[in-house]
Parts: C-alpha cells; structure tokens; sequence
C-alpha cells in the first residue's frame, strides 16, 4: 500500500510518499481503506522524534481516519465491508490501509461527508474526555487557549453547548474574530495580556476550567488564573515541559491540574470515549448546535507541505490529508 514514511527525525522534508505492508486485522479489529487523515500536533512531534507510539502500535504517522471498511477480524459481527467510518488510531493513519480496534471505529456524523468527519473524532475524544473528567458544568466560565485550532474551535462550541460561559484566545484578529463567531463570550489575542483581561472579564474571581496546549510556559498564569475550585487542564506542550507551579497558591483556591495524553490508553477506554463521542457529540453536529471546524486539505503525496501549514500558525481549523 501507499503511506507515508520518514528517512528519520526532523523537519517535515523527512517525509514522502512511499510503500508499507498491507497490515492484516487481527482479532477484533477492522481494516479501514483510509478516505482521509487528520493531521494533529502530536504528528509534528512524531515526525520530529519526540513522541514515539505506544509500544504495539503502528510506528507510521497518524492518529485520525475517515474511510470505508476493507476487511474485518475475527469476532467483529457489527461492521460490514463498505460501511462508512471514522477511527480513533495510536498510530497509521497517513496510509491507504489501516487496522484498527472495532471499538474505536464509529460510524460518522450523519449528513457529514467523510473528509469534514476524518478531523472530528480526535478533538471530540479528546475534549469530551477531559471535561467529563473535570466535570464542566452549565454556568461555569471555561476558558479556551488556541481558540481557533482545531481543538480549541470544537472546544468553544462543546462548552457553549453544555451552557458554560466561554473565553478563547488566538493569536491573530482574524482568529479572535473566528472564536467569537463560533460562540466564544469573549476572546482576545494571547500576544496581549490575556491573564488581565480574563481578570477583568471574570470582575477578578478567575475561570473554572481552563483547556491548555501550551504547558510549563502558561502554567503560573494559568494557575493565577483559576478562580476558587478551578480546574486547569494541560493536553499540550507547546509551551515546553517543565515549568514552575504555585501550590500555594493551588492549595489556596483548592485547585487542581490535570494532565493526559489520549494516544496511550488502554483499548477499553479509547472504546468508552468513542461510545461518548457517538452518544453527546454527533447529536450537536447533526442539530447544527456544533460545526466542523473549516480544512485545509492536502493529497497524501503533499504531507510535508501539510506539515508545515501546521507548524506555521497560520491555519484556522484543521488540516486533512487525503488518500
């Protein structure tokens, strides 16, 4: 089969179009002829050496996929060669086959086409996940970093649909602008000084919930900015890995920090995600009540410039390779 594969670590000229082995599903698991795959930042750091896969898993780029069923394993009895489908992967999505555990494989959005559906599970397991762990609830103010990313737009929408009061930044007008119109109370851009703004809008209580893919360089202001019982989650490292935590603070406002990383679960409960993202998201998308996020599209030969359209910032939404 086509995929896409790497001379080594490094910028995105590592990688190219090349051949791979047909993988072959094994017990509980399906094969997906891949239709298109979401590019996420996880892949940025893959391809340049920093966040290897799971052990197990495919070491080809690729976390996301929308497609068609190719083949099933022993003991799937509820999927059928030619249904359409989305999959939630640890790895090998930037391919024309992939196999993959039956559980984290669901039917797409109704009315959505597959291309717009390969950058939607990510995004949904990963925020649908996380605000069920914190338990976001109607009435609090959640705010929202990299507002205008793919994460970040299903974010806002997700959060004003549970009836939470919602603040994003971006990083350019534009995209502040975009984050208002997704359903955003107020955004502001984050090369400004958004810890005082959040103070100002929140009349100096702080935020409940803060969504965070910066890590250790917003740690201290996002702690600062948590208001009594707040709950920082921390899905990205954009910002660096180690920085400096108050738990004075922390313990003043009994605050708390979260981590987590998706990938390296456990199948059962990238399944259990899955089920919820089918149960509380595709209802929204399919009422209207959330849009996908806009694409950028690339054919699979193109992945490095996909790479770095990425990498460049400049992007609203998500990135997609098409096979």
């Amino acid at each position: 089969m086509k995929a896409v594969t790497r001379s080594g670590a490094g910028g995105p000229d590592v990688l190219s179009l090349g051949e791979a082995p047909d993988p072959v599903p094994g017990d509980g698991e399906v094969l997906i002829a891949v239709v298109a795959a979401g590019v996420n930042r996880a892949d940025l750091l893959q391809r340049q050496g920093n966040y290897p896969p799971p052990k197990g898993a495919s070491e080809l780029l690729g976390l996301e996929v929308s497609g068609t069923i190719a083949g099933v394993g022993f003991g799937v009895d509820h999927w059928s060669v030619g249904d359409p489908c989305v999959a939630l992967l640890a790895g090998g999505g930037y391919a024309e086959l992939v196999a993959v555990p039956a559980g984290q494989v669901v039917a797409p959005p109704r009315g959505v086409d597959l291309v717009t559906a390969a950058g939607l599970i990510e995004v949904s397991a990963t925020v649908v996940s996380n605000f069920d762990a914190t338990s976001v609830r109607r009435g609090e103010t959640v705010l929202v970093h990299g507002g205008a990313g793919g994460i970040g737009s299903f974010a806002i929408q997700y959060a004003h649909s549970i009836g939470a009061r919602v603040i994003a930044t971006a990083g350019s007008t534009d995209k502040v602008t975009y984050c208002l119109e997704l359903g955003a109370d107020a955004a502001m851009s984050y090369r400004e000084d958004w810890v005082g703004e959040v103070s100002r809008l929140t009349e100096n209580h702080g935020v409940d919930v803060i969504l965070d893919v910066m890590g250790a360089s917003y740690l201290e202001p996002n702690v600062a900015s948590l208001a009594v019982g707040g709950r920082l989650i921390v899905i990205g490292l954009q910002g660096g890995r180690k920085g400096t935590l108050d738990l004075g603070r922390l313990m003043t406002i009994r605050g708390s920090v979260l981590s987590t990383t998706l990938r390296s679960r456990p199948v059962a409960e990238k399944s259990a995600i899955c089920c919820r993202v089918t149960e509380v998201v595709w209802p929204l998308i399919g009422s209207g009540a959330i849009r996908p996020a806009p694409q950028t599209a690339f054919p699979l030969a193109e992945v490095a410039a996909a790479h770095r359209r990425l990498e460049s910032g400049d992007n609203i939404g998500k990135v997609v390779l098409t096979v």
